[in-house]
This record gives structure tokens, C-alpha cells and sequence, in this order.
């Protein structure tokens, strides 16, 4: 499992899963010394290590166009990370509307009641519904769900979900819609020690470029919570995913 990789200047043997209090601002994430986050600059050291804190009072956040974002969190780790990009993405870009799906894997990291009381909404289940909640409960309409989004951000990705996705598998109502949908899609990868280099990742990559609407955020160097050594690929910053999907809006390809 990866988790974002900073070295602080004073190794801590801290391993909290929690984001810290805001006193300073995170990697390529937010944080400031007022309670407005500031754009993240760097993957943390800890395992799994909130990002890191850093230091803008005012930060001015990179610009966004699209208005409609679906945030799609799968079953990394890192997922549990997703409230606190939340906070952040609330924070700075107040103007964009947001809807939040998770996989039930994701849910063994990050709670669905967490998420609502940050979205102030609904938070998808990307699950068929089973018929056993109460009438409309977590279903999705996945046809609704494909036209919605200007833009779609996968983060983190799994290496399952990347393989599922890349081979055109549809058997969720979330994938079923990024299948169909003409919104962006930027996807981060985060991935355990060696699959980076794996022929599995490879050809998921190279399959995924096949997409003319997907986009792919490297992953960076990462500190692994099984092994303790840097040797895991984190997901890329929220940020940067998003800036990566901007520069194709901006290129008006959007």
C-alpha cells in the first residue's frame, strides 16, 4: 500500500492515519497558518503520512474551469485521505460542485457519514443496489452519472481498479458510467511495492491511452505501511491531478 513520501528534517516515528490540524499547509495540499488550506507541495514521510503542512497565508489556488467534479475514491490506503482533500477542495474552490463515490473497498479506510458531512450531500456507493435498503438508498443511476461530470478524478487508484478500468469492465454503476461518460477522467495512481515496474501496470497504461478523455497523474516515490521502506508509488496530490486535468480544459479540449 503506498502512502505520499516526504522526509521531515526530524524523521518522526508518528504514524497517525489522521491529517493534522491545520497550523501549517501540506505537501502539494493545503494548509496555512489561517484555516484556509494552501495548495499542496509534497507527498508525506509517515506511514500512512498525512500531507505535510506548509506555510501561505493566502494561498491563491490554481484555477479549476470545471464546474461539475466527480471524485471517485477506490480501495488504497491513501483513500483515507479523502476527507481532508475535501476540506481542501471546499476550501479553495468553493465554485465547483461536487459529488463524491466510493468502492466498498475504499470503505475499510474512510467512513461514507465522514464524507456526507463534508459534501454536504449524498456520497455514492458504487455498488448495484441489493434490494435490501430503503427504496432509492445508494442507488445510482449510472446514465445520470455519465453526463453529469465536466470532469472526473480518480484518487486514489487502486491497481485493481486500474485493471478493471483498463479492460473495459463495467460491472459497477461507477465504472459503468466512466466507460460511457466524455468528461475528463484523471486518474491517480497509488500501487504497492514493484507494480509500478510490473508488466500488469504496463499494459493497464498503455491500454488506458487508448482513452482520448483519460489522463494519467504519475504516481510518486512513496514509504510502503507493509515494508517501512520508500519503496511504494503514492498517488499523486490531489493538486496536481487536477491541474493535470485544467491543462487539457485549457487547451480546449475539455
Amino acid at each position: 500500500m503506498a502512502e505520499p513520501d516526504t522526509t521531515p528534517a526530524t524523521p518522526s516515528p508518528d504514524r497517525s492515519a489522521s491529517p493534522p490540524d491545520q497550523p501549517a499547509s501540506p505537501n502539494d495540499r493545503p494548509g496555512s497558518s489561517s484555516d484556509r488550506p494552501a495548495p499542496p507541495s509534497a507527498p508525506s514521510a509517515a506511514s500512512p503520512a498525512p500531507p505535510p503542512a506548509g506555510a501561505s497565508a493566502e494561498p491563491t489556488p490554481a484555477p479549476f474551469t470545471p464546474r461539475r467534479l466527480l471524485l471517485f475514491g477506490t480501495g488504497a490506503l491513501s483513500v483515507a485521505f479523502l476527507p481532508f482533500w475535501l476540506n481542501w477542495l471546499r476550501l479553495t474552490h468553493p465554485e465547483t460542485e461536487v459529488r463524491v463515490a466510493v468502492t466498498r473497498s475504499a470503505e475499510r479506510f474512510v467512513s461514507r457519514v465522514a464524507l456526507r458531512s463534508l459534501v454536504g450531500g449524498e456520497v455514492l456507493l458504487d455498488a448495484w443496489p441489493d434490494g435490501t435498503g430503503p427504496s432509492g438508498a445508494d442507488q445510482i443511476d449510472h446514465v445520470e452519472l455519465a453526463a453529469w461530470p465536466d470532469a472526473v478524478a480518480v484518487h486514489p487508484a487502486g491497481l485493481h481498479f486500474l485493471a478493471r478500468f483498463a479492460q473495459g469492465a463495467a460491472d459497477t454503476p461507477v465504472l459503468m458510467a466512466l466507460q460511457c461518460t466524455r468528461a475528463v477522467i484523471g486518474i491517480a495512481p497509488a500501487l504497492p511495492p514493484g507494480a509500478e515496474q510490473g508488466p500488469a501496470y504496463r499494459r493497464h497504461v498503455k491500454e488506458l491511452d487508448q482513452y482520448d478523455n483519460v489522463l494519467i497523474a504519475p504516481p510518486h516515490p512513496g514509504r510502503s505501511a507493509s515494508t517501512g521502506r520508500n519503496d511504494a508509488s503514492a498517488a499523486a496530490p490531489l493538486p496536481a491531478l487536477l491541474a493535470l486535468i485544467e491543462r487539457r480544459f485549457t487547451r480546449g479540449e475539455g
